[in-house]
């Protein structure tokens, strides 16, 4: 019996050492090995440098008098897309920076949100290269309900490994990475992926954003350049919005869309005012074949002041309200339209801080069902903040024309959004106007209209059709009347506060 239980206590002792042993070292290693080397390029570590050596020497170096903030790389067989790749890595400059973001899209794996490859190393032939786990882990902390940390989702995805041997071979050997995948290349997805990437970068200037894209697939070499024309247009005029636009409604193709829309406007939040197309070519001008062919694209976006300008996610962050302020907001919602409703005395409020007695433009919306069921504000700061959500609630509850005033049956279901603007500003060029973070006002003649910052990119909008729906169905103006010059258009941003904010 002394034998059994020896027997046993060995036995367990064994299990609990073997199945512990590889955990902490998985652990403490988190290495992605290359699932395409082999293939998609040489698994050899000499061929593959002598293969990326060739690409580069071939390269030319762009005239820029910009700070290189971010790049747009194909990522098919180094055979077919390293030629093209080549021009963007040319032009980094590898002393300036510590950390590459490299932003791809999911060709196989299903996720919600965003996938991060948050700690450990990707290791090429070429050898591994550390994830900048704190950046990591920065970006993920601004946006958990829609950022995770999820390696699983990067074990079959090529987009992001493709671009390692080239920067491995063009960076100094202390760089890290940031590896994110994006499954909704939605512009709203795209935005709000930017705004947070950006918000963790503000005030640095060792970090590259790269987007990770081809573009059309399958096409005729003639078709293919028609259709890649429209990229390169939007991305040589640094338009996102256009390129999202485009390619939502199928007039072009590219299979990182959404990542290239997503660096373009990270880059943009963090200063860039300037693009430039390195190279175009497709998989027919290198084999030949031009009946079915994909399309590559590089280029690079860049600072050309010279400096990252300060960012601004929504409103100036000094400036946003404390989560006390905003719960006393939404209980002066509440309250005034509960008694409104229900033909209660008009409640008495005071302001819990200084900060809720400015001046404030602010709009209060009501939704049932996430249906629409009103909406009304004040564009200029003419009241008190807290005593223009309680007149403005009120309103949107019993004074929108659009709908019949709300009844007590209603109250329970009623779902509040409370915008909160900055003192509008009057733009010179609609270019300026950016979909997903400002506000817009048109004004011509004695009419006008608005749109809150989260319209066009709940809806999809590109500029374009945000600025024509705005004149058109708001202010009653034909749809191209924001092109004219005497037309006045204004900008504005919003902090928005919903009910999950609050909890």
């Amino acid at each position: 019996m002394n034998y059994i239980h020896l027997f046993l206590m060995l036995n367990l002792l064994w299990l609990s050492v073997c199945s512990a042993q590889p955990e902490k070292e998985g652990q403490a290693m988190n290495i992605r090995r290359s699932i395409i080397a082999g293939s998609w390029y040489p698994g050899e570590a000499d061929k593959l440098s002598a293969q990326i050596n060739k690409y580069l020497d071939a390269a030319k170096k762009a005239e820029s008098d910009g700070v290189l903030t971010g790049i747009i790389v194909p990522h098919a067989g180094y055979l077919y897309s390293g030629p093209t790749a080549a021009y963007a890595y040319k032009n980094i400059n590898p002393e300036n920076i510590s950390t590459v973001i490299m932003v791809g899209p999911s060709h196989s794996a299903y996720f919600e949100g965003t996938a991060v490859y948050g700690f450990g190393a990707w290791e090429t032939p070429l050898g591994k290269t550390e994830i900048d786990s704190k950046l990591a882990e920065e970006i993920i902390s601004q946006d958990q309900k829609y950022i995770n940390d999820n390696p699983g989702a990067h074990a079959k995805e090529h987009s992001l490994e493709i671009q390692l041997p080239f920067l491995q071979s063009v960076m100094h050997s202390g760089f890290k990475i940031v590896p994110i995948m994006l499954y909704d290349q939605s512009l709203a997805s795209c935005d709000r992926l930017a705004q947070t990437i950006a918000g963790a970068v503000k005030g640095r200037d060792d970090v590259l954003l790269l987007a990770s894209s081809d573009l059309s697939h399958y096409h005729s070499q003639a078709e293919a350049k028609r259709l890649d024309k429209l990229v390169m247009d939007a991305v040589g005029k640094f338009d996102p919005e256009k390129l999202a636009g485009d390619l939502a409604f199928e007039k072009c193709e590219a299979c990182g869309g959404g990542p290239m829309v997503t660096v373009m406007l990270a880059c943009r939040y963090l200063g860039a005012d300037r693009s430039v197309v390195y190279d175009y070519r497709t998989s027919g001008d290198v084999t030949g074949d031009k009946g079915q062919v994909v399309g590559y694209l590089a280029a690079g976006l860049y600072n050309t002041k010279n400096k990252k300008e300060k960012i601004k996610k929504q409103i100036i962050e000094d400036d946003k309200l404390t989560l006390e302020e905003k719960r006393e907001l939404f209980r002066i919602a509440h309250q005034s339209i509960e008694a409104e409703v229900r033909g209660l005395p008009k409640p008495k409020f005071t302001p819990l801080t200084p900060r809720l007695a400015e001046l404030r433009g602010v709009f209060v919306t009501l939704k049932e069902s996430g249906n629409l069921r009103g909406c009304i504000g004040y564009i200029e700061g003419i009241r008190p903040l807290y005593q223009a959500v309680a007149e403005m609630a009120v309103a949107a509850a019993t004074g929108d024309p659009r709908f019949p005033p709300v009844t007590t049956r209603e109250l329970p279901e009623l779902e509040y959004e409370i915008s909160v603007l900055t003192p509008k500003r009057q733009i010179d060029s609609p270019e300026e106007f950016i979909v997903g973070r400002h506000g817009i006002i048109v004004q011509r003649g004695g009419r006008s209209g608005v749109f809150l910052p989260q319209v066009a990119a709940e809806e999809g909008w590109t500029r374009e059709e945000t600025l024509s729906y705005l004149c058109l169905h708001k202010a009653g103006l034909p749809a191209g009347a924001w092109k004219d010059k005497e037309t006045k258009l204004f900008v504005f941003e919003a902090e928005v506060i919903e009910g999950k904010d609050i909890k």
